[in-house]
């Protein structure tokens, strides 16, 4: 790898301990124009070249389409020795309409397909939806008895959500939400929460789909240190402790950009202006979802 990426363990109990990158690449819009495609398999394998090793995706993205990208960006990796298997962490997700007893089982089937892997690494309930919790817990258990998955856990869950997930299973070792400088609810209630209990959070959209970019006070903080505004919205959400971030980029300069930011520790006067331009929450607010 490029980087000395630090880790974060999920809990597992006493299976095969599993420690996730803190910085990862996301697919999400990968897969949904069939002119995009070579474009966004090559942009895998360059993440896989530079040493990403951490990769989220999800059914939901292009319909399956993100998980074939990937799967075929994997096996050229593989194939050509840049990557070993054991060293990637693979996350996606079953759609809620998927996430009954048997649905499950069969929605992680396919995805095993579509990415070309005996074994999902992390597999997550996209979010909420019209089947019971203990159904999509029983069939997550089962999945990973059969050894489809490694570990499971869920996306789009508040506090409220996780509760009662708890009473059903300990077993779920990641939440993965909306947070970024610009949404910083979940800092309020559910990552300390997440935090007690060991488990990740994991930010999608943590550069609030590339606004961050553009944020004037992020820019002179990252002047003086000679990096870019993503950089520094990057590395203020991995200040915190227990914090995962997977944003997405499909050119080379960008997937270097983010890259480098997993390894870019900023002061304390630095975090003061950054908390000043974005406040902390200072009560509780639903969720934000895209």
């Amino acid at each position: 790898m490029t980087t000395t990426m630090r880790t974060i363990e999920l809990p597992g109990g006493t299976a095969v301990p599993l420690a996730m990158p803190v910085l990862g690449l996301g697919t999400w819009r990968f897969g949904e124009s069939r002119g995009s495609r070579a474009a966004e398999v090559a942009a895998v394998r360059q993440a896989l070249e530079l040493g990403y090793r951490l990769i989220d995706t999800a059914e939901m993205y292009g319909e399956g389409a993100a998980e074939e990208i990937v799967g075929i960006a994997l096996a050229e990796a593989m194939r050509a020795g840049d990557v070993r298997r054991e060293d990637l962490t693979i996350v996606s997700k079953v759609y809620p309409h998927n996430a009954s007893r048997t649905g499950t089982r069969a929605a992680c089937d396919r995805s095993r397909r579509r990415l070309g892997l005996d074994t999902v690494d992390v597999y997550l309930l996209h979010w909420r939806g019209q089947h019971p919790l203990a159904y999509t817990v029983e069939a997550m258990q089962a999945l990973a008895a059969a050894g489809s998955i490694r570990r499971w856990g869920v996306s789009n869950f508040d506090v409220d959500d996780m509760e009662e997930l708890q009473a059903i299973s300990g077993d779920c070792v990641l939440n993965q939400v909306w947070y970024s400088l610009g949404e910083r609810n979940p800092e309020y209630a559910l990552l300390p929460w997440l935090r007690e209990r060991g488990m990740p959070l994991m930010a999608y959209s943590p550069i609030d789909q590339g606004r961050m970019a553009k944020d004037k006070v992020l820019a002179e903080i990252g002047r003086a240190r000679g990096v870019s505004a993503t950089q520094v919205a990057l590395a203020g959400l991995l200040a915190e402790p227990g914090v995962v971030v997977i944003p997405k980029a499909t050119s080379a300069a960008h997937l270097q950009e983010n890259l480098a930011a997993a390894t870019l520790s900023l002061g304390d006067d630095e975090m003061r202006a950054i908390e000043q331009r974005f406040p902390r929450p200072s009560g509780k607010a639903p969720l934000a979802m895209n």
